[in-house]
């Protein structure tokens, strides 16, 4: 795993061990970046349910004002904290259950949700983004799903936009209107 461009292009980020977290493949985020080209600059961004963390550092490489990783695996936050480190990024990280998070973490202008497939923490996770208004007007929010997983559409002023095949992956986008 690399950082495609940006301030920290080209390092190298350490890898999971096992198969308790599932990175996003290169392809994959490379097209969820250029969905989202216009919308990271300047921007502040969360990487809910962080992983490796590479989205979340993609999004300050590429000049996101604040970017926000969350995890609840002491693997996967230690594994983050170092890539962090890799990279020299200012970016917070914080061990916390996603759902808990999202009830009083204020607002966002990007958020990349990629929590395991087949978990229901996606819809679960929209549900609350709605619930609680987290995401800023105009704000995008990208989720990684596996193929087959149809997330929900949301109540006004939240609109799914479109779906975005790579292969076995979805990358379904939401905006906040």
């Amino acid at each position: 795993m690399r950082v495609i461009t940006g301030e920290a292009r080209g390092r190298r980020l350490k890898e999971p061990a096992g198969r308790d977290i599932r990175p996003t493949a290169a392809q994959v985020k490379e097209a969820m970046f250029n969905i989202c080209q216009f919308d990271v600059e300047g921007r502040r961004v969360l990487d809910l349910f962080g992983g490796s963390g590479q989205l979340g550092i993609e999004a300050k490489s590429r000049g996101a004002a604040a970017v926000d990783i969350v995890d609840a695996s002491p693997e996967a936050v230690s594994l983050i904290r170092e890539n962090v480190k890799r990279c020299g990024l200012d970016i917070r990280v914080h061990r916390a259950d996603a759902l808990e998070f999202l009830r009083s973490c204020g607002r966002y202008d990007l958020m990349l949700l990629d929590p395991p497939y087949a978990s229901g923490l996606s819809e679960q996770a929209l549900g609350l983004v709605k619930a609680f208004d987290i995401l800023t007007k105009g704000g995008i929010i990208l989720c990684e799903s596996d193929g087959k997983t149809v997330l929900p559409e949301l109540e006004a002023p939240y609109e799914k936009r479109r779906e975005y095949r790579y292969g076995k992956v979805k990358l379904t986008l939401y905006q906040r209107n």
